[in-house]
């Protein structure tokens, strides 16, 4: 009898859908990679999810962000993930935690729970707080480097962050991470120089995006997972 992930258990096999169904993420960040991110690892069928975010949608997310509708300006972005989620698989479990994560909470978080871990988070000292826990932990991650001011999607690739050239924020987190005797971390970046962003936020510069690149860089990141977990790299 066919269901949702008919198709799916077609390409991979009974025994790894029942891996993803077993499986436990967390997704931290729902912006334009990690939204993308989530609903694919979910339409893959991965049973159990946290998602950490503490951010309301607004009007500048609806260029690139999957849960940003007209209908969720104003929502949190955990509360609109879940109630899509869930609408696309009732039967997932789903920990919607409302926080921006950070040295000072890291504490709050056993890490040890999930099976891999998932960083679309924008703030420098976050994502370093979040590879060394998950380090720290023993537990796989994956982390997204610089999407903004970038166009061309098709550049985007996996590698070790060692390995990584043209990316600034791939640049510095290498050097925090070296500093951390942390050797190795699993990213996605791309080797497009970035374009210049006019915008401003008092004195913060406001990174430009569209519609496609964020998304693809989230979808390389769901690929990665799910092909990792079920052991077909």
């Amino acid at each position: 009898m066919e269901n949702q992930f008919s198709r799916t258990e077609m390409l991979i096999g009974k025994c790894a859908l029942e891996k993803l169904f077993k499986s436990h993420i967390a997704v931290f960040g729902l912006g334009g990679v990690g939204s993308y991110c989530t609903e694919a690892l979910i339409r893959c069928g991965i049973g159990k999810i946290d998602l950490i975010d503490n951010d309301k949608i607004n009007e500048t997310n609806l260029n690139r962000q999957l849960f940003a509708l007209h209908s969720t300006i104003g929502e949190f972005k955990v509360d609109a993930a879940k109630k899509r989620l869930f609408d696309i698989n009732p039967d997932i479990q789903i920990n919607t935690i409302n926080k921006f994560f950070s040295k000072e909470n890291s504490s709050e978080f056993d890490f040890k729970k999930y099976d891999y871990i998932i960083d679309a988070i924008d703030t420098v000292s976050s994502k370093i707080e979040l590879i060394v826990k998950a380090k720290e932990n023993n537990v796989k991650i994956i982390s997204s480097m610089g999407t903004g001011n970038k166009l061309n999607p098709e550049m985007f690739e996996i590698n070790d962050i060692n390995k990584t050239s043209y990316c600034p924020l791939a640049r510095v987190i290498r050097y925090e991470l070296k500093k951390r005797n942390i050797k190795d971390l699993k990213v996605v970046y791309s080797k497009e120089i970035p374009k210049k962003s006019n915008l401003k936020e008092g004195k913060k510069q406001i990174p430009a995006s569209i519609s496609f690149t964020p998304p693809s860089a989230g979808l390389l990141i769901a690929s990665y997972v799910i092909k990792d977990l079920i052991q077909i790299i």
